[in-house]
C-alpha cells in the first residue's frame, strides 16, 4: 500500500499530498512530526532503526516519528504511530514547530514541517520489528555527549531535532 505525505506551506497549510517515497526525492516540504517519551527519571526512550528499513537503517533516533494521514489529526497520527512502532500509549503534547532539510542518503532528503510532541511514560516499549530492531533509556546528558562522539550512530532528523530542543529551552520533566 502506497504512503502519502501531506504537502504544506512554510506556515503549514496544506497544499495537496504525495506519495511518501516521491516528496522525499524531489523533496518537497511535508508535515511530519517527531515524538519524544521521557521516563520518570526524565531519561528519553530512543529507538534504533530496523535493520530493514529503506533508509537510515540501525540508527539511533527519537522514540517514534512519522507523517500524519490526510484526515488525521496530530493527535491521532501521534498516538497510531507510537502504538505501531513501539507498542505504547500515554499522554502527549506538541511543544513546538519548525522546518527542516537533510539528506538522509540514498537520494533521499527529509524536507518537513515537524511538530514535536513530549511525552512520559515508564511502560516498557512491546517493539514492532518491521519499525524497530532495539530500544533503550538515555539520559540527555550521557545522550549528548555520545551525540557529540559518535554523530554517525544516530539519524540527521534527530541530530536536527535534538539540537532544536535547546534553542526551545523544552522542560522534560
Amino acid at each position: 500500500m502506497e504512503e502519502y505525505v501531506i504537502l504544506v506551506d512554510e506556515n503549514d497549510q496544506p497544499i495537496g499530498q504525495m506519495e511518501k517515497q516521491a516528496a522525499h526525492v524531489t523533496p518537497h516540504l511535508h508535515r511530519a512530526f517527531s515524538i519524544f517519551i521521557f521516563n520518570s527519571k526524565g531519561e528519553l526512550l530512543l529507538q534504533q532503526r530496523a535493520l530493514s528499513k529503506y533508509h537510515s537503517p540501525g540508527l539511533w533516533t527519537n522514540t517514534c516519528c512519522s507523517h500524519p494521514r490526510a484526515g488525521e489529526t496530530l493527535e491521532e497520527a501521534t498516538s497510531r504511530r507510537l502504538m505501531e512502532e513501539m507498542g505504547m500509549a500515554c499522554p502527549m503534547h506538541e511543544v513546538y514547530t519548525f522546518i527542516y532539510k537533510a539528506s538522509v542518503g540514498e537520494g533521499l532528503i527529509e524536507h518537513e514541517f515537524d511538530h514535536v510532541w513530549i511525552g512520559q511514560s515508564d511502560d516498557i516499549p512491546k517493539i514492532n520489528r518491521d519499525e524497530v530492531e532495539s530500544w533503550k533509556y538515555m539520559s540527555l546528558n550521557d545522550l549528548k555527549n555520545d551525540i557529540e562522539a559518535h554523530p554517525e550512530h544516530y539519524t540527521e532528523w534527530f541530530k536536527i531535532t535534538f539540537e532544536e530542543m535547546t534553542h526551545h529551552a523544552v522542560v522534560f520533566q
